[in-house]
This record gives C-alpha cells, sequence and structure tokens, in this order.
C-alpha cells in the first residue's frame, strides 16, 4: 500500500500539482474568511466549500470547470438553508437529506457537472449537520461559502491554471439505458436505500452523529458502478477510518486544537487528500479521518470517544452500502466488466483502423483514439478491481483478471507505438504495413463479435463468453462505421447470460481455442492467422513491424481468457 502511493506513477506530477494547489486555494480561502471577521464555524464552513471546489469539479475543459464551479453555491445555498432551518425537525430534516442523496447520486447522468454539483447539495447538508448549523447563522455561512469558493477559483482559474497546458482528455460516457436499466437510475435507488438504513441505525448509534453513517454509504457509492467495486470501496473505506482514527489518537488527541500545530497538520491532511486520491482511496480515507479529528480538536469536542463513534457510524455506512448493493436492483459485476472490455476492445480496433488509413495515405489522426484507450482500460481496471482485491479468495479468477489486464496493457502499449510509427511520414503510404494493420482490426473483430476479416477465426462471441452476456452481433457497420472507428449507435445488444458469465471467463480453466492452427509456418514467427501474407520483413521498418507482431501475439493470447468457459459467474456476481 505505501509502493503503490509513494512509487505510483505521476505523469508530469499531476497530483502534485493538484495537491500543492489545493492547499493553497483552501488556505486562502480560510484566510479571507478570518480576515473578514468570520466565526470558528464560518471558516470551516469556507474552507470545506473551497476543498469541494477543488476537488470535485472534474470537467474536460477549463471553461467547463470554470461554468461548474459557478454553480456550486447555486445547489449549495438553497440546501444549506433547507439544512439549517429544519435543525429542529428531525423528520423533515432526514426526509429531506434522503431526497438529497438519490437526487445527487441521479445528476451523476448528466456527467462530471452532474456529478460534481450532487456531491456539492450533499456535502452542504453533511456540513450544516457536522457544524449544527442554524438559521441564525445562515448569513454567515453563505457569505463563507460564496467568498471560499470565489478564492478556490482564483487560484485555480488565475493563479495556478496548469491545466491549460495539458491536452483535453476525451470524455468516456458511462454505458446508457432508459428507466431502471440506467446504471446512474439504479445507483439512484440504492443510495437512497442504503443512506436510509444508515441513517435509522446511525441515529440509534448516536443521537448526534448519524450523519457520518450516511456520509459513509454516500461516499462509497461514488465513483463504483457494480457491486463489486461497491464492496471494496467499502472496505478500504473502513480500513482508512481505523488507520486514521489510530492516527488521531496519536496526533488529533494531544494537540487538542492548538492553533499553530492544528493549521500545519491540517495542510498535510489537504495534501494527502488530493495526493493519494487518484492512486488509494485508503490512504485518501486515513488523512480525511485525520483531518476530521483536528476540526473536532479546533472545535473543542474530541475526545477518544468520539473517535470510536466515529468508527462505528461508518461500519454502519458501509453495511448499509453493502445491502443496498446485494438487494436492491443490484448491478452485476460481470456485466460491468463486460461492457468496459467490449469497449476497450473496439476503441483498439479503431485506433488500428486509424493508424491503417494513416499509412495508407488518408488524413487520419489515430492520436485521438489512443487517448480514449487509456481511459477505457482505467475503467475496466476500476470495474476488473474486485477480482484482483488482494482479499480475493477465488485465486483462479484472480489469476484471470489480472491476465486479461496485462494483456490489455500490452495491445495499449503496442497501439501506442505503431501510432507513434503511423505519425513518420516516410512510414505514412507502406502498403505492406496497412496490410497489417487490417489484419489486426480483423483479429480485434473476431474477439469481440466472433467474426471478422483478416481469416481471423471463432465460432462464438469471445467478449461473450467472457462476460456472461450474449451479444448481437451490430455487423460491420456498427463496428467500422468511418474509418473503421465504432459508431455511437452501432453498439451491441446486451442481454442477461444464461451459463456464462465475465467472471466465468476469467474463473474457469480451459483449452482456448487458437487463433492460429499448431505448427504453422505462420504460428511459429507470429500469431497472425495462417495463409495471411506476411509483410517483407526484409523491406518493411523493422518498429512498425514490431508493434504489429507484439499486438497480434497480445489479441492471440487474449483469446484464451477471453473464450474460456464456465458456469461460474464473475466474484460470485
Amino acid at each position: 500500500m505505501l509502493k503503490r502511493v509513494f512509487v505510483a506513477p505521476d505523469p508530469g506530477r499531476t497530483r502534485l500539482r493538484f495537491a500543492t494547489r489545493a492547499v493553497l486555494g483552501i488556505g486562502l480561502a480560510v484566510v479571507a474568511c478570518g480576515l473578514l471577521g468570520h466565526s470558528l464555524v464560518g471558516a470551516v464552513t469556507g474552507g470545506l466549500a473551497a476543498l469541494l471546489a477543488l476537488f470535485t469539479v472534474t470537467d474536460a475543459t477549463v471553461r467547463g470547470q470554470a461554468l461548474t464551479t459557478a454553480l456550486l453555491p447555486v445547489v449549495g445555498v438553497p440546501v444549506l438553508t433547507a439544512a439549517a432551518e429544519l435543525h429542529d425537525h428531525p423528520v423533515a430534516r432526514d426526509l429531506t437529506f434522503l431526497a438529497v442523496v438519490g437526487a445527487g447520486v441521479y445528476a451523476r447522468r448528466w456527467g462530471p457537472r452532474g456529478h460534481s454539483l450532487g456531491v456539492f447539495a450533499f456535502m452542504t447538508f453533511f456540513i450544516a449537520q457536522f457544524l449544527r448549523a442554524t438559521p441564525g447563522q445562515l448569513p454567515e455561512l453563505y457569505a463563507a461559502v460564496l467568498l471560499s469558493v470565489a478564492a478556490a477559483a482564483a487560484v485555480r482559474f488565475g493563479v495556478w491554471c496548469y491545466e491549460r497546458r495539458l491536452p483535453v482528455p476525451p470524455a468516456v460516457v458511462p454505458p446508457g439505458g432508459t428507466g431502471l436499466a440506467r446504471v446512474t437510475t439504479r445507483q439512484a435507488v440504492q443510495a437512497t436505500a442504503g443512506a436510509a438504513f444508515a441513517l435509522v441505525v446511525g441515529q440509534l448509534v448516536s443521537g448526534q452523529r448519524w450523519y457520518w453513517a450516511v456520509g459513509a454509504t454516500w461516499w462509497i457509492f461514488v465513483n463504483t458502478t457494480s457491486r463489486g467495486e461497491t464492496l471494496v470501496r467499502g472496505f478500504r473505506r473502513v480500513l482508512g477510518t481505523v488507520l486514521g482514527i489510530g492516527l488521531a489518537l496519536l496526533v488529533a488527541v494531544p494537540v487538542h486544537g492548538a492553533a499553530i500545530p492544528t493549521a500545519l497538520i491540517t495542510a498535510v491532511c489537504v495534501f494527502g487528500i488530493f495526493y493519494t486520491a487518484a492512486v488509494s482511496y485508503t490512504w485518501m480515507m486515513l488523512s480525511v479521518t485525520l483531518l476530521a479529528g483536528l476540526l473536532y480538536g479546533a472545535l473543542d469536542m474530541l475526545t477518544p470517544g468520539l473517535l470510536a463513534v466515529r468508527l462505528v457510524e461508518t461500519g454502519v455506512g458501509a453495511l448499509g452500502a453493502v445491502l443496498a448493493v446485494l438487494f436492491v436492483l443490484p448491478v452485476t459485476t460481470h456485466a460491468v466488466t463486460d461492457a468496459w472490455i467490449q469497449r476497450a476492445l473496439r476503441c483498439v480496433h479503431a485506433c488500428t483502423a486509424a493508424a491503417a488509413a494513416r499509412l495508407g495515405g488518408a488524413d487520419a489522426d489515430p492520436a485521438r483514439h489512443v487517448a480514449e484507450l487509456e481511459q477505457l482500460l482505467a475503467r475496466v481496471r476500476l470495474a476488473v478491481a474486485p477480482l484482483v482485491h488482494p482479499l480475493n479468495p477465488m485465486l483462479g479468477r484472480k489469476r484471470r483478471a489480472r491476465r486479461v489486464l496485462g494483456l490489455l496493457d500490452d495491445c495499449a502499449r503496442e497501439i501506442r507505438g505503431l501510432v507513434a510509427v503511423a505519425a513518420d511520414p516516410e512510414a505514412s503510404h507502406d502498403a505492406r504495413l496497412a496490410a497489417a494493420c487490417w489484419r489486426v482490426e480483423g483479429a480485434v473483430e473476431a474477439l469481440v463479435t466472433g467474426g471478422g476479416r483478416g481469416g481471423a477465426v471463432g465460432a462464438a462471441p469471445a467478449v461473450a463468453a467472457v462476460s456472461g452476456v450474449s451479444v448481437v452481433n451490430p455487423g460491420p457497420a456498427g463496428l467500422a462505421g468511418s474509418g473503421g472507428a465504432a459508431r455511437s449507435g452501432g453498439s451491441a445488444t446486451v442481454t442477461a447470460p444464461g451459463d456464462s458469465s465475465v467472471g466465468a471467463a476469467l474463473a474457469a480453466p480451459a483449452a482456448p481455442e487458437p487463433l492460429l492452427p499448431m505448427g504453422s509456418a505462420a504460428a511459429a514467427d507470429s500469431p497472425v492467422p495462417a495463409g495471411a501474407a506476411l509483410p517483407d520483413a526484409a523491406h518493411a521498418p523493422l518498429p512498425a513491424l514490431t508493434h504489429l507482431h507484439g499486438l497480434e501475439r497480445a489479441l492471440a493470447e487474449l483469446a484464451a481468457p477471453l473464450r474460456a468457459s464456465s458456469g461460474s459467474p464473475l466474484v460470485g456476481a
């Protein structure tokens, strides 16, 4: 776990900049509140509002980020008003809190902006409970929120807007659907049910700190889709809370609100939250728990007993989330894994098609597909995380999941190299390399649909065997589109499985159907279909052939875990 945080790659030192800027923005917000004479409650409210403004806004463009940041008070102020006005009306307060939970999760259907506004609305209500806000405090709290969001925006978009120099990442749209078939709709129902459980049981544990249970349920549902992802995130939240409470007993309790030590350690906690969020939810929760302890110390409320209550409430919230994802409109792990693996393979298809077009002299841009592939592989890793978790007892499935992830990473590496070669003007009109690209594209199409060009074989949809769903072949039009890129209207139709599953493909030992006849001359040198014409290695550019052969080899090896058959589903989903 230590290695994952401190040795994790940080290209362009983005995480370091993200965390450092957060410390500056939140510090500026708190100082501004203090200079205007706000009370400690107002300063804490402002600091947390700035933290949320810097942490939750994730639009792809700087302009989109600025607009979302400007909209935060629009949703936050009314929610803050409701929370304060209902302070002495517990039934109405609780029902309103649950409505905010459901609406906040449902808003994720509108992408990053909806997600950010939903999180800010929920956390505004949560902060009001944390600080026991009353109607008489509202003017000060309004001013603190507006001032702090403005201070955070000034740092983010004025003082240090490093995103302006970064390429705009592609937007990866989550799987759609209508009604309860849409994942965000199902999650909204699940989160509301889990929060209701956490609220009732949390109030039985503590009539004053019950909101920690609701908060735990809410944050466990953030950035998850399937029940496997939610279970893993719940475990990590509890583990991070346990470690954070231990550290708070050693640090926050002795400090007990002393101004200078509290300020310095709070800055370290803020840095830790932002720096570790992308690589370790456990470490992020450790920082969050220590930060909460420091704030309670500053408010003169911190005791070891209070930390114990927080741990119990976190456990209650995690239990509420677990029960919700298991029994309320469950979204299975194998269905989610299947959807993202299919999309990643189709993106490999699109990358190769664009590279082939570029090598053939067309004005194609395969680089944008490479960026999309990176985003899709990140989603695949998140979806498969329950399988590769250290506590997963199903070792066979764990090995298969790691094998699939490794081979998809190999595909991505070779694609990046191929695209770099395709950008070389001297290689852009080599017909033999273009033919090799089309053979690779045919192999990808065979993995996805069971058919394809270039002699690639496959009797059944490979991904369907992996994922536990039946896939209706959308045909070449659905896969190729313009320049071979997958079209939004050509996605496969997915239905519920009978015997096979995503986990089945990753779980069961099976003899894969080879893409090449054993002992064939082609198989001896390269994993291309038998009978396919090989480029003349003596005359073709070596880097391109190296990447193409590496890509073909990875695709051939993917056939084994993708075509394995088993009746046991992924992680029991």
